[in-house]
């Protein structure tokens, strides 16, 4: 059984409001879920790396994963 919603209204920057636009059309779905998951995740305190966000994009790059992980760039550190 589907949750019960409320209708929210809001004011978008116009840069933003074709973001959305472009966000929920690329990843086929609706402007509405976009913004249910996107407020979920900031509520509930998840956090992505900057790595996850760029691979998510299509940005990623040759290289390291997460050179904050990789014991071999950190070797030395604090020293």
């Amino acid at each position: 059984m589907p949750k019960p919603m409320r209708t929210v209204s809001f004011k978008l920057p116009v840069e933003l409001d074709e973001a959305l636009d472009n966000l929920a059309r690329e990843r086929g779905t609706t402007r509405s879920e976009l913004v249910r998951d996107a407020i979920d995740a900031l509520a509930k305190g998840k956090r992505r790396s900057v790595t996850a966000a760029v691979d998510e994009l299509g940005l990623a790059v040759d290289g390291p994963t997460d050179l904050s992980t990789n014991r071999k760039h950190l070797a030395g550190y604090g020293k």
